[in-house]
């Protein structure tokens, strides 16, 4: 298996990266992660989970029965990716629109 192979199989998976991005601002709670990003509760439970089987994230465990996620050392290190690629997409829209990259 490829190293690129190796991380697709952790964020991979649809809406993972997103979670991520969203994480690099600072832990957050789930509902909160649910109404920012818009994602289905159950898919957010299972990448969450597989997410930190994988130690990318960590559960903080809050008053009454609640919880926030925050990433890992390993999780932080993702940053220049999501960067890269969030750079990368804003480059193919701005061709695809006529706009001149910011």
């Amino acid at each position: 298996m490829s190293d690129l192979s190796a991380a697709l199989d952790i964020v991979g998976a649809r809406w993972a990266l997103l979670i991520v991005g969203q994480l690099l601002a600072g832990p957050q709670r789930y509902g909160d992660l649910q109404r920012e990003l818009g994602v289905p509760t159950n898919i957010l439970a299972t990448r969450l989970r597989e997410l930190e089987a994988a130690g990318v994230l960590r559960r903080l465990p809050l008053k009454h029965n609640t919880r926030a996620y925050a990433l890992t050392e390993r999780g932080e290190a993702l940053r220049g990716a999501i960067d890269a690629l969030g750079e990368w997409g804003a480059a193919g829209r701005d061709a695809s629109t006529g706009s001149a990259p910011h």
